[in-house]
């Protein structure tokens, strides 16, 4: 009786052991509950966010010293299947990745391997920037503050991704400033490229390697990963979500960052994420492991450059600057010193928040594209955290939200009045059509389907809506049909003119501080065949000089006329061919009876016509 009474209670405390196990698990895996007496009444005011944004899910991670205080998930990271968020959920955390790769040059400066008054050219070989003041002046310092004059052009990379750092360096020569260096502050992505490019050249090691092996391993961020592809890869990774014009939840696809990845590409778990945290309010050391050395912590939090001037305002009274640091925007909250870096991507929006006067650290990370709630989440958490005047976020968001759709609507009626009705192109939609490229952005196509001007841009198909005389209007397809909310709302493009009357740029205001960006045109070609290239082939007479034209290189023509070089000949249509080296130059030939009889060169400062001689 007695062994059999010692095997039921063994039997009984494996079984306790068992669920104790399971339970650590369970917590592990969902998160910390709230233990802290400061949070009393915190999941009611996350839940009305959560309501009152529509958002699908979000998770939120709150530190102090170097403990987890609190980390839980909120609704959903499959938001179809109802697969619940929870702190070991992967979102991607878009530019909150910038104080990584900054991060990573403050270990260098530490190993004498830069000095941030270097210049970016010195471990760059082939970079070049628009000018020579760019050229002479700009410091690594620059990239890491937004100093060097360059606005953003993030369509130079957004529409237009490379899985190449250095094609998407290349284009960095074309970008123009807006303003000299350091004379203003102005956010640039390409700067964080840059310094991913130049941790690359001094390491030997991919930007991604580097931020692995000295980030994600030393804190044990391990289900963080740096691709876009890695999180698909993953379980427990979120799906991306944005509001549609009636505000319904609506499935995105994930964005792949490619090349521009020091910049915002990494994707993470507020678990994780709390250990970068603890990492920035404890000097740099990880369970007395010294991460990111101490020197470079208080500096990289420090003021490197004034983002706005000015005093506080009435709707922000407790803002009592706005500055930046090294991959971190420095503000005042309700009297208390904020280092803090959002992030937003396709389907993503971040943010993570440091307040070292406080040793407190707050990540929330959301699957809703353009969202408020990371910011309202961390304002809530800090208003339990410090102890200060609480404010009603989720009241005042609902506000917010009211008034903006009142003033988008009112811009609608703006747009309406401002579109010129009854115009129409000055040329056949067929003549827009071709190759349209910028050296600083990308190439795309325009091709003419079923009456409609049609391109594609990173994979997305977009109608070019005609808005009046030779501008149009780019709208988004939508579940295969044209997404009629957005006309009047979008991107416009123009089309201009040259001297021969051929359509030669696309211009478009997609970087607003400087003029509109030119897209140069190549007309689409068209194969043709040796048999039909011969019947252009011969002698032409232009008022008694011979003109030849002839074929050579596998089936190219060229045209020759005495006292001028050779020309190649581009076939757009048929009988018509483009002048390879000339803008606005081309030849016609006119056929009569099955034979070619003339050639016609047409010029902008004419049409010259030479007859075939027999």
């Amino acid at each position: 009786m007695n062994s059999l009474f010692s095997k039921t209670i063994k039997t009984n405390k494996n079984k306790v052991n068992h669920v104790l196990v399971l339970a650590i698990i369970l917590l592990s895996a969902l998160g910390y509950s709230q233990t802290d007496k400061r949070l009393k009444g915190i999941e009611k005011e996350f839940n009305s966010v959560l309501e009152s944004t529509k958002a699908a899910g979000f998770a939120v991670a709150i530190v102090e010293d170097n403990k987890i205080v609190y980390a839980k998930g909120f609704g959903y990271a499959d938001y179809e299947n109802k697969v619940p968020v929870n702190a070991n959920t992967l979102f991607a955390i878009g530019s909150s990745t910038k104080a990584f790769t900054s991060a990573l040059l403050g270990l260098h400066r530490e190993d004498e391997k830069l000095s941030f008054n270097d210049s970016p050219r010195k471990h760059i070989a082939n970079l070049e920037f628009f000018n020579d003041e760019m050229n002479n002046n700009i410091i690594i310092k620059d990239l890491m503050r937004h100093s060097t004059g360059l606005p953003r052009h993030d369509g130079a990379w957004y529409f237009f991704p490379s899985h190449s750092k250095d094609s998407l360096v290349a284009r960095i020569k074309n970008h123009e400033p807006f303003t000299g260096v350091r004379q203003q502050w102005y956010y640039n992505n390409f700067g964080f490229l840059l310094q991913g490019v130049i941790t690359e050249k001094i390491t030997g090691k991919t930007w991604e390697e580097n931020i692995e092996d000295e980030f994600f391993k030393p804190l044990s961020m391990d289900r963080s990963k740096t691709t876009i592809e890695g999180m698909k890869s993953s379980t427990n990774a979120s799906f991306g979500y944005e509001l549609d014009a009636d505000r319904n939840i609506k499935k995105m696809d994930y964005y792949d960052i490619a090349g521009m990845s020091p910049a915002g590409s990494i994707n993470s778990s507020v678990n994780d994420m709390s250990k970068w945290l603890m990492t920035w309010i404890n000097d740099g050391k990880y369970k007395e492991e010294q991460i990111i050395p101490e020197d470079y912590i208080k500096e990289a939090m420090s003021s490197q450059m004034v983002v706005a001037a000015g005093f506080p305002s009435e709707e922000l009274p407790e803002a009592q600057f706005a500055n930046y640091g090294y991959g971190w925007f420095l503000h005042s909250y309700k009297g208390h010193y904020m280092v803090e870096h959002g992030g937003n991507i396709d389907g993503f929006s971040a943010s993570v928040a440091l307040y070292p006067s406080d040793n407190l650290g707050i990540v929330v990370l959301a699957n809703q594209n353009g969202s408020a709630v990371p910011r309202l989440i961390r304002n809530i958490a800090a208003d339990y955290m410090l102890k200060v005047t609480k404010t009603e976020w989720a009241k005042k968001h609902k506000e917010d939200v009211e008034e903006a759709i009142e003033m988008q609507e009112k811009a609608k009626e703006d747009t309406e009045v401002s579109n010129v009705k009854n115009t129409k192109p000055s040329h056949a939609l067929i003549e827009y059509t071709g190759f349209y490229e910028n050296e600083g952005y990308g190439k795309f196509e325009i091709t003419l389907e079923n009456d409609s001007l049609i391109t594609n841009l990173n994979k997305d198909r977009i109608y070019l809506n005609h808005f009046h005389y030779d501008t149009f209007e780019l709208i988004d397809y939508n579940d295969g049909k044209v997404d009629s909310t957005e006309i009047g709302q979008s991107l416009k493009v123009s089309f201009t003119t040259n001297e021969a009357g051929d359509i030669d740029y696309l211009k478009t205001s997609i970087e607003p501080t400087t003029d509109p960006i030119q897209f140069k045109r190549t007309p689409n070609t068209i194969d043709v065949d040796a048999e039909t290239l011969e019947k252009y082939v011969g002698l032409y007479d232009l008022v008694g000089t011979e003109v030849k034209t002839y074929i050579k290189d596998e089936n190219v023509l060229y045209v020759f006329l005495p006292g001028q070089p050779e020309y190649e000949l581009i076939p757009t249509a048929e009988h018509k061919f483009n002048l390879k080296v000339a803008d606005g130059y081309k030849v016609e030939f006119k056929e009569e009876d099955g034979k070619i009889v003339e050639l016609k060169f047409v010029q902008p400062n004419g049409i010259f016509t030479a007859k075939r001689k027999e």
